[in-house]
């Protein structure tokens, strides 16, 4: 496999590139910002080999700030790095799955538990505005579904008020981030529907007042989310 998979006539064509030119200011943290970024959309495929060189050569840096963003994302579960075989964007098995989607499920049962400690008029219009832009994309437009879910899980976390609890979670979306947009890419109209109304019910039962309401929800969500995507080794 290559690395970075853009056409060497990219910037010719006046398109923007997918991964931008990183500067010289805390490069190692841009350079794991950037290839994360990358393998959460599905840029860098799973499986696909990185190479140190062709990413330095890429992100117009050395290849030590490349390794050292590297080793960070090993360390976050991103990739992989095998003797001999350098690294690769890891995969997702089954067991990944799981272990991932149930502790999912038990953080943000506790993140919704907090939001509905500290529900008021504003969380719950601000939460409305994003469902509604949601709800507006056009029938296929996955990339603008995908981002108002990210804003509602991130609003969710802020109205949380709990940082660890944020970083955690965060990384754990992250995780399955270009495995979720895989799957939903092949959302029918009907199907985007229902994964807008989903996120319609978490807010409801925020607003219900009722903890265990919004945990059965909240672990509805993510348990539907879990089943779109297909691990590794399972069969299409």
């Amino acid at each position: 496999m290559t690395g970075i998979p853009i056409p060497a006539d990219r910037d010719a064509l006046g398109e923007a590139p997918l991964m931008r030119t990183v500067s010289d200011r805390n490069i190692a943290e841009q350079v794991a910002d950037e290839l994360r970024a990358a393998i959460q959309s599905g840029e860098l495929a799973p499986g696909e080999r990185l190479v140190e060189r062709t990413l330095a050569d890429r992100l117009g840096v050395s290849h030590i700030p490349v390794r050292e963003a590297l080793t960070r994302l090993a360390e976050e579960r991103l990739i992989v790095r095998e003797p001999r075989r350098g690294a690769r964007v890891a995969a997702l098995t089954a067991q990944d799955l799981d272990e991932i989607s149930s502790l999912r499920i038990v953080l943000e049962q506790f993140m919704a538990v907090r939001v509905q400690e500290r529900w008021n008029a504003d969380a719950a219009a601000h939460l409305e505005s994003i469902v509604a832009a949601m709800a507006a994309a056009a029938p296929g437009d996955i990339d603008e579904v995908l981002r108002q879910d990210r804003m509602f899980h991130e609003a969710l976390a802020d109205l949380a008020e709990h940082r660890f609890l944020d970083e955690v979670s965060s990384q754990l979306r992250g995780r399955i981030a270009g495995f979720l947009r895989a799957a939903n890419a092949a959302l029918d109209p009907a199907e985007q529907e229902q994964h807008v109304q989903s996120h319609q019910d978490i807010v409801d039962a925020l607003a219900s007042g009722d903890p265990e309401r919004a945990r059965t929800v909240v672990a509805a969500h993510i348990t539907r989310a879990a089943a779109r995507i297909t691990p590794a080794g399972a069969s299409a």
